[in-house]
């Protein structure tokens, strides 16, 4: 059912999203899903982002935490959600960086075009996730933290071997150009994939909603601690 007065959906949504994009990246799937309703949101819509809302009030000890063990370097994840909307079909990009053990950089964002295959999907998250570990690179750059190439983890095959060798398939050559700046970027030695386990895979809480056990233990791995 239609909500009478959507004033205070928008306001809500709006006053999360802040902190979804400030300091509480494990919230920043579900304001990605809801801010897709602002036009017309419905009470099951405002249901939901008052849930998100008690979720932060049980867990407000939460935060951010640098200086995890480990070396002091940037490293980044990406995945997608292979037609998770189920309106239009599209998919969900994620992506993470994390540096001294904790997010400096994330995002949840629906993708722009359907996605033929999963590996399309995919792809188009790594490409994504180049773009911003390209902007990450020249900041650091500019800090003095280095400027050596930056990794980017995924667990797909498909995009790992897209991204990494400069073919043209049947599969693959419909693929829009832009999502190819993957292959020149490492060619140039800007940034390095890698394949990393579904399991390991610390984006999967940007792009889709996940059991308690695996949420928990994305949020650990971006750095959410008291």
């Amino acid at each position: 059912m239609e909500l009478k007065d959507s004033s205070d959906y928008r306001t809500l949504v709006g006053e999360l999203n802040y902190l979804a994009t400030s300091t509480r990246p494990d919230i920043a799937q579900a304001l990605s899903v809801l801010a897709r309703f602002m036009g017309k949101p419905s009470k099951s819509h405002m249901g939901l982002a008052l849930g998100i809302l008690r979720y932060l009030a049980g867990t407000r000890e939460l935060g951010l935490c640098f200086g995890g063990a480990g070396e002091f370097a940037l490293e980044g994840y990406s995945d997608s959600d292979w037609a998770g909307d189920p309106a239009t079909r599209r998919s969900t990009t994620g992506y993470v960086f994390k540096l001294g053990g904790a997010a400096i950089s994330w995002n949840s964002q629906l993708q722009c075009t359907v996605a033929a295959s999963s590996v399309e999907a995919e792809y188009q998250a790594t490409s994504a996730a180049v773009r911003e570990a390209l902007w990450l690179r020249k900041l650091a750059g500019d800090l003095d933290l280095g400027t050596g190439a930056i990794g980017i983890r995924t667990d797909s095959q498909g995009a790992l071997s897209l991204g990494n060798n400069p073919i043209t398939s049947v599969r693959s050559k419909h693929i829009d150009v832009q999502h190819h700046l993957v292959r020149e970027r490492v060619s140039r030695g800007e940034v390095v994939l890698s394949y990393c386990s579904t399991e390991e895979m610390v984006a999967d809480v940007l792009m889709k909603a996940l059991g308690e056990i695996k949420f928990k233990r994305c949020r650990e791995a971006m750095g959410l601690a008291e």
